[in-house]
């Protein structure tokens, strides 16, 4: 992949298994700030199953649409679109019903010293959203920050753990899920809990991170020692595909690659592949925040895209010079501060 419409048409190529579970799935599907990371090429991934099925559904993308240009290309691509601020309950309360709801809105970077808006995004919204599509099947986005840190050689935590969300980003994350739940209880709204670390595509994420010190000569923190990444179209799929495993009380997904993987030798890996040295500081703590995604992969089976084809497509992408987004996972980050 060499540009950026590459990418694109690589994140947006649905499987047969997508296109089979969608049309199992009853109704049109509105996807709830369709502005983030995610959330254009999730939309351009369900169009792109709907129209290879043959089926019969609309795509609604809701957000506030600061990009102008994101949202003419997502229109131009059959998604329509709708500029609405979620916060405000009457523009919310006139958004049109869908059977299927991915909830993707949240607030996580710049928590800290404006926490009163993390927490409105974070649960005071999830709230009115039950309360709207209460008839709808609805996929939260969460996160595995919510889980405490695991010991490297544990595998991760599974759905099984307890959470134990260290920082307000991460507690606000677990009230996302607990308003979420409580209205799928009061409702019986089905639902699925979405619980991510780390989706990566090539203008962000973990190994884009790793390729960007080792290019610019800069040391890596090796105190976090250990993550869990996935390709972005993969983790797209996963979304849709939780649609057909939404009940009431809600189902949880932890969604992620397989791998634990090492950061010392995934940087050591993209060094080679950039004719550099990987320089380190620090040593390897004896936790880490892992995901274990055993559940998911029994779901939908594994990632469609390897470990070592990321670490490929991410160092070609910056030897070429690729256009990179300044949206850093902070995944090294280990008191919750974001």
């Amino acid at each position: 992949m060499k540009t950026i419409t590459e990418l694109e048409a690589k994140l947006a190529e649905p499987s047969q298994a997508l296109v089979s579970d969608l049309s199992k799935v009853e109704g049109d599907i509105i996807l709830l700030g369709v502005g983030g990371k995610m959330g254009p090429s999730l939309a351009r991934l369900a169009m792109n199953a709907i129209r290879e099925g043959g089926l019969n559904k609309r795509v609604i993308g809701v957000s506030r649409f600061s990009n102008q240009e994101a949202r003419r290309e997502l229109e131009e691509f059959g998604v329509e679109t709708i500029s609405c601020e979620l916060l405000d309950n009457e523009s919310l309360f006139s958004l049109p019903d869908a059977a299927n709801v991915i909830y993707m809105a949240g607030n996580k970077f710049g928590t800290t010293g404006n926490e009163h808006f993390t927490w409105a995004m974070n649960t005071y919204l999830p709230g009115r959203v039950a309360e709207k599509f209460k008839d709808s099947r609805i996929v939260v986005f969460s996160s595995g920050n919510i889980y405490p840190f695991k010991p490297v050689s544990s595998g991760g935590a599974s759905e099984s753990v307890a959470p134990e969300p260290l920082g307000e980003y991460a507690q606000s994350t677990l009230g996302r899920e607990r308003i979420f739940e409580y209205h799928s209880h009061k409702n019986g709204t089905p639902m699925a809990m979405y619980r991510l670390n780390y989706a990566i595509d090539m203008r962000y994420g973990v190994l884009l991170e790793l390729a960007k010190a080792i290019q610019e000569n800069r040391s890596i923190d090796l105190t976090m020692g250990f993550a869990n990444v996935i390709w972005q179209g993969d983790a797209n799929a996963m979304a849709l595909r939780s649609l057909n495993h939404c009940s009431s009380p809600p189902t949880l997904i932890n969604i992620t690659g397989p791998e634990t993987v090492s950061i010392r030798w995934a940087a050591t890996e993209i060094a080679k592949r950039l004719g550099k040295e990987a320089l380190f500081e620090g040593t390897e703590s004896e936790t880490a925040l892992l995901n274990n995604a055993a559940k998911s992969h029994q779901l939908f089976g594994y990632p469609r895209v390897s470990l070592l084809q990321m670490i490929d497509w991410t160092a070609e992408w910056v030897l070429q010079g690729g256009a990179t987004w300044n949206k850093p996972t902070h995944f090294q980050e280990r008191k919750g501060n974001f």
